[in-house]
Formats: C-alpha cells, structure tokens, sequence
C-alpha cells in the first residue's frame, strides 16, 4: 500500500483512517507531500516519531516515510513577489501570516526590500485592526 498524503499535515481528514489502518506495516509507505508545519503529525513523522496518536490511541508507525517537496500547492516566495508587483498600488502593511518563522521572516525582509513596503511577522496570538477609514482612503486614491 503506498499512501499519499496531500498538504494536510497529517492533522484531519480520511488519511487519519488510512495511517492507522495502514501505518503499522512495514511493506507501506507514506508518502508526504508539500510543507509539513511544525508540531504537526507530518512533521513530527519526518522526524523520525514512529508512533502517532490517532483518535485517542498511540498507533505505532512501521511504514516507510518519503518526502516529496515539490508538489505543494502553496505560491513560493518567488511567486508571491511576482503577485505583490501586479498590485496597482501598495499597501499600507503587509502581513506574513503563513510559514515556518524563520521562512516568514525571510520573506517579510525580501518584500521591505525589493518592494520598499512595510512588512511584518505577527506574534502568535496578535491582533490587527484594519478599519474602514484606512480602506476607504486607499480606494479613494486609486
């Protein structure tokens, strides 16, 4: 059996009933696709947990783990910066909210610097207030 998990994370959905179903067999092999977030299920298997709780119970994991990179269906860095440049006028802020910290980081620094926006990392947990005031003003200037 090979199992192929999309870019969930191993967190919900059906592949929960196939990685328990499937996942104790050596002979398998799950494969993960895309960008596996920290402290996820798919994260903590590429490195190396063997056993997953699934649905309340710890499931020992004896199948082969594979990784395949380039089938996220997340726009890279590279992409989104093409996007930024078609935007008829800049914004007031920009927000990195997707992303390992170190890569949003990476991408925050590279947006202030090839397009001269304002860019952040919020906290964890951090709130912003975007009122009417400030999107009616940039409608207004268009």
């Amino acid at each position: 059996m090979i199992i192929v998990s999309a870019s969930g994370m191993l967190d919900g959905g059906r592949i929960l009933h196939h990685l328990r179903a499937c996942g104790p067999e050596h002979r398998n092999t799950i494969v993960l696709t895309g960008c596996q977030a920290g402290g996820t299920r798919g994260a903590r298997l590429l490195a190396g947990e063997r056993s997953l709780r699934i649905f309340g119970n710890d499931v020992p994991i004896r199948a082969e783990v594979a990784m395949i990179d380039a089938m996220s269906a997340h726009a890279d860095a590279d992409e989104l910066i093409a996007w930024m440049k078609r935007a008829p006028h800049p914004p007031q802020a920009v927000y990195v909210t997707h992303g390992e910290p170190s890569a949003a980081d990476t991408l925050r620094l590279r947006i202030e610097r090839e397009m001269g926006w304002p860019a952040q990392v919020p906290d964890q947990e951090q709130q912003v207030q975007i009122t009417e005031h400030h999107a009616a003003a940039h409608a207004m200037s268009a």
